[in-house]
C-alpha cells in the first residue's frame, strides 16, 4: 500500500502494513501476534521506501454534503488529481476549465508544486511514524480467520484477525503517536502474502494532543482502512473511512467524516513528471464515456463530512 494516498488527521491517515515473507508464512502458526506485527511493520516500511511503482486510479469520495469522483496519478514530483464528476454528474465546461487552471498553476508555478510535494512527504513521514509505533503501542490477541476477497486481501487467502487494545506501558514520543493511546480495534492480515488487509480502530476515550493545548479527538471516533492485491503483484488501498469529532486550539470544532473508495488501478511510468501526469489524466478523461459515474448503492458505506482533497 502506498502511504501517500491516505490521510488520518486533517490530511493523513493510518495506513499500510506487512510485506510477504515465505519463511514467515510457513511459520505463522508459531509466531506470536505481536511479533508478526513487528516483522510486518519492518518489512512494510522497507518496501514503501524502496518502491518506485506508480499508478493511476479513481477515488470516489462521499461526505454529508459532497459526492465526487477524482482521477489521480502518482508522479515523480507529486500526485496529480483531476475532478471528473460531482454528485453523479459530469463536470460542466466551467468546472472543467477551473480544474485545468488549478493543475496548470502547479505546472507553471514551481514553488507551488514544491509545497505540494513537501506536504505529501510530511504526510508520508507521519504515516511511517505510526507504522513504527504499532508493534509497541498495542497489545495483540489472535481471534480466528476469515477468507480474503477482491477488495480485502486476496481471494482464496485466509485473513488472520488480530484484536488490539492500548498498551498501558507505551509512551508516545510525539503528538503524532498520541492518538494510539486511546484506540482499540482489529487487524486482518493475509496469511499467505503477509500483508494487511484491514485495520479498524475506534477511540475508546478522548485523546488530547499537546497535553490538551492544541486540542483533542472525541471518544467514539473511528477509522477503517482496507487494501487488496490488485493484480497479483501490487497491494493498494481500496477503502478508507474516517469519522472523528473534536476541537482544535480550545474552541475550533473539528469534524472529519468521509468515505473513499479507490478503484481502476493502472500502472504508469516511474519517471512520469507532474506535467506529463496531467496530460495523461486529460487523455484518460477524453476516452471515458460521457457517463463515467454511477448512482451510490446502499452497500457503498457511510456518507461523511470533510474538507475536499488537496490533489
Amino acid at each position: 500500500m502506498r502511504v501517500g494516498k491516505s490521510t488520518f488527521f486533517e490530511g493523513w491517515c493510518i495506513a499500510t502494513l506487512l510485506v510477504s515473507s515465505v519463511a514467515l508464512a510457513g511459520q505463522r502458526s508459531s509466531v506470536p501476534p505481536a511479533e508478526l506485527v513487528r516483522r510486518a511493520m519492518r518489512n512494510e516500511i522497507s518496501e514503501t521506501a524502496g518502491s518506485n511503482q506508480r499508478f493511476m486510479f479513481k477515488d470516489e469520495r462521499k461526505t454529508a454534503h459532497l459526492w465526487q469522483t477524482k482521477l489521480l496519478v502518482e508522479t515523480s514530483e507529486a500526485t496529480a488529481g483531476m475532478l471528473i464528476a460531482q454528485d453523479g454528474h459530469s463536470l460542466t465546461p466551467q468546472q472543467m476549465r477551473a480544474e485545468d487552471a488549478r493543475l496548470q498553476n502547479y505546472i507553471h508555478n514551481p514553488e507551488e508544486l514544491k509545497k505540494k510535494h513537501k506536504q505529501e512527504k510530511e504526510d508520508n513521514e507521519r504515516t511511517t511514524r505510526i507504522l513504527k509505533a504499532l508493534p509497541d503501542a498495542f497489545l495483540y490477541e489472535a481471534d480466528g480467520t476469515q477468507p480474503g476477497t477482491a477488495d480485502v486481501g486476496r481471494p482464496g487467502d485466509q485473513l488472520v484477525r488480530l484484536n488490539f487494545r492500548p498498551n498501558p506501558d507505551y509512551e508516545p514520543p510525539s503528538r503524532v503517536e498520541q492518538v494510539l493511546t486511546g484506540m482499540r480495534g482489529h487487524l486482518l492480515i493475509d496469511s499467505n502474502a503477509v500483508r494487511l488487509a484491514e485495520i479498524d480502530g475506534t477511540l475508546e476515550k478522548d485523546v488530547s494532543f499537546g497535553w490538551g493545548i492544541l486540542g483533542h479527538l472525541d471518544r467514539g471516533g473511528r477509522f477503517v482502512v482496507r487494501q487488496a492485491d490488485i493484480d497479483g503483484h501490487h497491494w493498494q488501498l481500496t477503502r478508507m473511512e474516517l469519522s472523528f469529532t473534536g476541537k482544535m486550539l480550545f474552541f475550533k470544532s473539528l469534524t472529519i467524516r468521509s468515505s473513499d473508495t479507490f478503484s481502476d488501478f493502472h500502472q504508469v511510468p516511474r519517471d512520469l513528471t507532474f506535467a506529463q501526469g496531467v496530460d495523461l489524466l486529460k487523455k484518460e478523461v477524453a476516452q471515458m464515456a460521457p457517463t463515467s459515474t454511477r448512482k451510490p448503492q446502499e452497500h457503498d458505506g457511510p456518507v461523511a463530512q470533510r474538507t475536499s482533497p488537496r490533489n
